[in-house]
């Protein structure tokens, strides 16, 4: 991807999400909530999995 492309790019994210947290705060802290959940839950995962296989 060109640079001027990927920075373009870069800044329409960027742009989008201030408006999607300015726009509705709530749901958008539910969003990152819900993507928390989702890392905390896979690093859980991963831990019981290498401590299944300690055991």
């Amino acid at each position: 991807m060109p640079p001027k492309a990927r920075l373009a790019l870069t800044w329409i994210v960027i742009g989008f999400l201030v408006y999607a947290v300015v726009k509705s705060p709530d749901k958008s802290a539910g969003v990152i909530k819900g993507i928390w959940d989702v890392i905390a839950m896979a690093f859980a995962s991963i831990g019981t999995f290498f401590q299944t296989l300690i055991s």
